[in-house]
């Protein structure tokens, strides 16, 4: 059995019309990613519509409200997220360009961030929004990933350094934002983990000019349960948004995954099955997990009378690590 694991998607949607935002619903609606961070709103009718719509379908919606005229990101959740206003207020400049969630994944707390970084054009006025407002969230940054295991995750309207094709246009203060999310702040571009010659675009333009501007990266103590990570370029191919999406998975238990009965109530499963990271990034298998159709959740007695969770460890049985639920 394949590990389902905890997947996300980043899709920039553009400001849609109502018209567009339903047609976005439909194909949103379809997806079975966990989380999605949906990026270049706006306090629209079509942004609200779709994070009404969202949240009657039985996400949980975290849509900071752009000011007028400013664009900003919606998070949408399938599992059990917690906003987390507290990243925007870090930020400060332009706070609703930076939303972010904490899961309660069963190994310990992720945040989520997800990020729609100003575009500029080569005018002095934007070019210096866009550099204060990555300086900003650079700070930001520094910060938060000190605190728990993070995933970044959006449009960040900058390409690597080693973009192909290479673009003139691009300040090195626009690098500089791409090269500190690798370098001081340790987070992995999770496509180049896996795709590390591969050429793929994100937007293209008129002239058919391709740029790789949504990114997905995650923590280097997560970096090891990457299991996918790939661009979805149907949106963009049929009209939903000028962007394709970007879908990437990690091997970890995803906060909605309900916690195991006690040993007596059924047979274990192997223990290639499920994985928790480790502390040091590197691989750790369970044993003794049941499927899912034999969890109960944690927190209240399961059929056979069983007290709730109290506490997860890890101990070692025959040298090999085990996640022991503590009732």
């Amino acid at each position: 059995m394949p590990v389902a694991g905890l997947s996300l998607l980043t899709l920039n949607i553009g400001n849609p019309s109502p018209d567009r935002a339903r047609r976005q619903l439909a194909w949103l609606i379809r997806r079975d990613e966990d989380i999605l961070v949906l990026t270049e709103t706006k306090a629209s009718a079509g942004c609200l519509l779709l994070a009404e719509e969202l949240t009657a379908a039985g996400y949980a919606v975290h849509f900071p409200r752009p000011g007028a005229g400013e664009y900003g990101t919606m998070i949408v959740a399938a599992v059990p997220a917690t906003p987390d206003d507290g990243f925007g207020d870090r930020v400060g400049y332009l706070p609703s360009r930076a939303a972010a969630v904490i899961l309660p994944a069963p190994a310990g707390a992720l945040r989520v961030i997800g990020l729609y970084v100003p575009a500029r054009d080569a005018s002095p006025g934007k070019t210096e929004r866009k550099r204060k407002w990555l300086a900003a969230c650079d700070a930001a940054l520094a910060a938060a990933v000190t605190e728990m295991p993070t995933i970044l995750l959006g449009d960040l309207n900058v390409v690597e350094p080693d973009h192909w094709p290479r673009y003139p246009f691009f300040a090195p203060f626009e690098y500089d934002f791409y090269r500190a999310l690798a370098g001081p702040h340790r987070l992995t571009d999770v496509f180049r983990r896996l795709h590390p010659d591969e050429a793929e675009h994100s937007w293209v333009g008129r002239a058919g000019d391709g740029y790789r501007y949504d990114h997905a990266f995650c923590c280097q103590s997560l970096s090891g349960y990457i299991t996918d990570c790939d661009y979805l370029h149907q949106p963009r191919e049929d009209g939903l948004t000028d962007h394709s999406a970007l879908r990437m998975r990690l091997a970890i238990i995803p906060p909605a995954a309900p916690l195991p009965l006690c040993p007596h109530d059924a047979p274990g499963v192997p223990a290639s099955e499920l994985e928790h990271p480790a502390d040091d990034g590197s691989p750790r298998a369970d044993d003794g997990l049941l499927p899912r159709s034999q969890r109960s959740p944690g927190g209240v007695e399961d059929d056979g009378g069983c007290p709730a969770v109290q506490e997860v460890r890890l101990v070692q049985v025959d040298d090999d690590p085990v996640w022991l639920y503590v009732r």
